[in-house]
């Protein structure tokens, strides 16, 4: 907690100066009878469900039995967010080595989302070999509700103060307050642009989260673009992965925080996006070539 807030302050401003927005007030967290919930869980609360709405609606559209998503949503949301911690701890360890403790402590953030979509990978293949379901056609349900998850639960970034990019005055340049961040993710770059604002420290930044956020708007609209152009079962979540990853990649690159593989200095998740991205779009090019043949066959018969 020392370490990620650098000062205790009040400041709680966050502040959008080429768009002409200033927030006077952001807290992180609200108290219920003495008990404080943090904004970041109640977003991705809203993401959770928003998402499972999302994959209901197109289950419903292609006739399939809505109760496996419901079923198939416990076991994913639970599994998913210890996923996404494990990954984000993993490659963080200098973090926790010393409080093994504050590992369960996810109310400050740290939920990696590549760590949740691999374990959700996992959780619909081995959901689908109990159900007897084609884990495919579950993939291209469920990534309507990945996708719009992620979309809403990247605004949990945004009251913790967090995954945010390096300096910037472009359109949507951010800024905040030193004591609100943490201090390690503050670049040279950064320190050599302060401002000084009412006696406070502000950094100006790039949104990160903002820009993922809309790019995966773009993505979900490209989905239901997509969804009856597929040629094969398991290609609108390989769109998905190509899609998301396509965003991921370049938004990584500009983030202060990336977790890195060891000392390597190579951003994991930006590695791990080029990899699927690439992955992606052959799987699709070779399953739309398949399914081509596949289809002439027939003709010809």
């Amino acid at each position: 907690m020392d370490e990620k807030r650098g000062a205790v302050s009040m400041h709680r401003t966050i502040d959008f100066p080429n768009l002409g927005i200033h927030l006077k007030s952001v807290g992180d967290h609200i108290t219920v009878f003495g008990f404080d919930i943090a904004y970041y869980g109640i977003v991705i609360g809203i993401g959770i469900l928003a998402g499972l709405m999302m994959a209901v609606m197109e289950a419903k559209r292609t006739h399939q039995n809505v109760e496996d998503y419901y079923d198939l949503a416990i076991y994913g949301v639970i599994f998913s967010i210890i996923g996404a911690r494990a990954y984000y701890v993993i490659f963080s360890w200098d973090m926790y080595k010393d409080d093994i403790k504050s590992i369960i402590n996810i109310r400050e953030g740290g939920l990696a989302i590549y760590g949740g979509v691999i374990t959700a990978i996992i959780v619909v293949f081995i959901f689908a070999k109990i159900k007897k379901i084609s884990p495919f056609l579950l993939f291209d349900t469920g990534g309507f509700g990945l996708i719009t998850g992620q979309m809403i639960g990247r605004w949990g970034n945004f009251f913790n103060r967090e995954a945010f990019g390096g300096y910037t005055d472009n359109l949507f340049a951010m800024q905040l307050p030193v004591s609100a961040v943490r201090v390690h993710e503050i670049t040279d770059e950064m320190w050599a642009h302060v401002q000084i604002i009412g006696g406070e420290q502000f950094i100006q930044v790039h949104p990160t989260f903002l820009y993922e956020s809309l790019w995966n708007v773009g993505v979900i609209c490209f989905l239901y673009w997509y969804r009856k152009r597929k040629k094969f079962q398991g290609e609108l979540f390989l769109t998905y992965l190509l899609g998301y990853g396509l965003g991921r990649a370049w938004i990584e690159g500009l983030r202060t925080d990336q977790l890195q593989i060891g000392m390597t200095g190579i951003p994991v998740s930006q590695m791990l996006a080029c990899i699927l991205v690439i992955f992606s779009a052959v799987t699709i090019l070779w399953g739309r070539s398949n399914a081509k043949r596949k289809e002439q066959a027939k003709t010809n018969e």
